[in-house]
């Protein structure tokens, strides 16, 4: 009768899982998804950007520039004056010098506006720049 007993307890301690590695699975891939999530740069402001049937996605950007309708220019959702824009831009792209800008313009702004922004990152030393558009 006591080997009976024994045999009970044995597997009743078999039955137990241990939840350990599964954890630490699941941490590590959690670690994993942060690290190489790739995060949305938006320019702070809305704009009404024009429409292009060959616009397309680039996969490098690392500054946006957004212009409003009243003629505002935008970085990382703060107002910039178009005085303090080359030495802003110029920061930005010291951080990642393989990346290119995007200039979110609204197709009511001032095309004077938009010369000089392309003007101020050309003179920072960005020759990548793109105007941005939605796709039809």
């Amino acid at each position: 009768m006591r080997k009976k007993y024994d045999t009970l307890i044995d597997n009743e301690m078999e039955q137990d899982i241990d939840m350990t590695p599964m954890l630490d699975i699941v941490f590590i891939m959690l670690i994993f998804f942060i690290v190489t999530t790739s995060f949305v740069k938006e320019p702070g402001i809305k704009v009404d950007k024009p429409q292009a049937s060959t616009a397309k996605a680039d996969k490098k950007v690392n500054i946006i520039i957004a212009i409003n309708k009243a003629g505002e220019i935008w970085i990382d959702k703060q107002p910039i004056d178009i005085r303090e824009l080359r030495t802003k831009v110029e920061k930005l792209h010291a951080d990642s010098p393989e990346g290119s800008v995007i200039i979110d313009a609204d197709k009511h702004a001032e095309t004077g506006i938009l010369v000089s922004v392309m003007d101020q990152v050309k003179l920072a030393g960005i020759s990548k720049i793109s105007i941005g558009a939605h796709r039809d």
